[in-house]
């Protein structure tokens, strides 16, 4: 029996599988035999990961030994099921006997279990624990802290809470990277907060993010374009519809909306392409 053994690094076990077998010409990983040298490390946020190092060794005669042993138990499973499926039929017919004796003497008989009966549903266990709101506070903090040290920028992290709301605020000039596009990082950071809270417990508080003071911004921005919009309203009546907006952008325009009579808001089309309308309810304002 000869061996041939080759040590292949990738981004997680089954890839550097999948290039030994390339490199070996090998079709069937059953021929191989795999040895992980080192677990593949994930990063933070996608930095400093380390690769998976595994170990395979390829076996020539491997398959025609796997396939005797095979054969074997199948000789074995057909003689011992044929052995047990005659004890059944003894002991199903003695068992039918005795059953007979005892309904005829009760005067009924028993109904077979359905197969159609419906199955319990196991309730699925939720081991994560319940934590007091201050304490998810600290876990929000602590992922920021690290996520801007991750980046190199120099900022600072503050959580304060508001009637069971966690407000975290991330501030420092170097911290507007964090921001993006109309706020499109900031707002991966907060859903990505959010998972992080709801990995470590159970009922997590709602949260709210601000970064570099953006969402202060673009709030005093969008009751402005608001404003704005109902005032081409009053004039030339219809409806208005604006671009899609994160659910807190579509609350700034909704607020300015409830605060005019006759103007009507509401949301249509599926996240993240949902949007606001606005309508003029009645006539025109001066009417």
């Amino acid at each position: 029996m000869s061996y041939v053994e080759i040590e292949v690094k990738a981004k997680t076990v089954d890839l550097a599988v999948e290039a030994a077998m390339q490199e070996l010409g090998v079709d069937d990983r059953e021929q191989l035999a795999v040895e992980v040298v080192t677990e593949p490390v994930k990063g933070f946020l996608g930095m400093g990961g380390e690769d998976a190092v595994v170990r395979v060794k390829k076996r020539q005669n491997r398959r025609r030994r796997n396939n005797r042993r095979k054969g074997g138990q199948h000789q074995e499973q057909r003689s011992t099921s044929g052995s047990s499926s005659k004890n059944q039929q003894r002991s199903g017919s003695k068992s039918t006997k005795n059953g007979a004796k005892r309904n005829s003497g009760r005067g009924g008989s028993s109904k077979p279990a359905t197969k159609d009966q419906p199955k319990k549903e196991k309730k699925v266990s939720d081991d994560r624990p319940v934590l007091p709101v201050e304490e998810q506070a600290k876990i929000a903090q602590d992922f920021l802290e690290g996520l801007v040290d991750v980046y190199g920028l120099e900022g600072t992290v503050t959580t304060t809470l508001d009637d069971d709301v966690i407000i975290a605020d991330v501030s420092g000039d170097q911290t507007e990277a964090l921001v993006g596009v109309r706020g499109t990082v900031r707002s991966a950071i907060h859903e990505l907060t959010r998972t992080v809270l709801q990995k470590h417990g159970q009922d997590t508080a709602r949260f709210r993010l601000d970064i570099a003071g953006y969402a202060e911004r673009r709030r005093e921005a969008l009751s402005i374009y608001g404003e704005q919009l109902i005032e081409q309203l009053n004039r030339e009546g219809g409806e208005i519809m604006l671009e899609p907006m994160s659910p807190a952008d579509r609350k700034v325009i909704h607020d300015v909306a409830g605060a005019h009579d006759g103007i009507e808001s509401y949301s249509e089309g599926e996240p993240p392409r949902r949007f606001v309308v606005l309508s003029r309810v009645g006539g025109s304002e001066e009417e």
